[in-house]
């Protein structure tokens, strides 16, 4: 089992970098090896979204259920893709009028087979990068213009 830990002291609120993760649908926007995203379900507690995948010639998928106590955290359970076995959390802690703590923790386990040595090192440089990715968004003065 894979574990990457990762955080922030950001400048932005809470709500602001809780929704930019919220938004999977932005995700082809700003991440580089997101190639399609679609909110398969979206209520006030629960999003449940499929994320493709395109880097360096791979593809693959991953669907997640995520837990949502908006601002504050969100927790993801695994639905669907090349893991054994997938959770983590993203929790989003206020600091007064200067930002807020961004911290995300993912642990996970490639299922076995013939893309395993392939898919290890894009998800590691994929899960190690999160944390930044919605950072540099958020810091982004205008986002969608890429």
């Amino acid at each position: 089992m894979t574990t990457v830990r990762k955080s922030s002291i950001v400048p932005h609120s809470r709500e602001t970098m809780f929704d930019l993760v919220d938004a999977a649908e932005d995700y082809p926007q700003f991440l580089p090896w997101c190639s399609g995203a679609a909110v398969l379900e979206r209520s006030e507690t629960v999003t449940r979204a499929r994320i493709d995948i395109a880097y360096h010639g791979l593809k693959t998928h991953v669907t997640t259920r995520n837990a949502k106590e908006r601002p504050h955290s969100m927790i993801l359970e695994f639905v669907d893709g090349p893991f054994e076995s997938l959770s983590g959390a993203w929790k989003f802690t206020a600091l007064g009028n200067e930002g807020c703590r961004v911290e995300f923790v993912l642990d996970y386990e490639l299922s076995s087979g013939p893309l395993h040595a392939l898919l290890t090192p894009l998800f590691s440089q994929i899960a190690s990068t999160m944390v930044e990715s919605f950072v540099a968004r958020a810091d982004d003065p205008h986002p969608g213009k890429r």
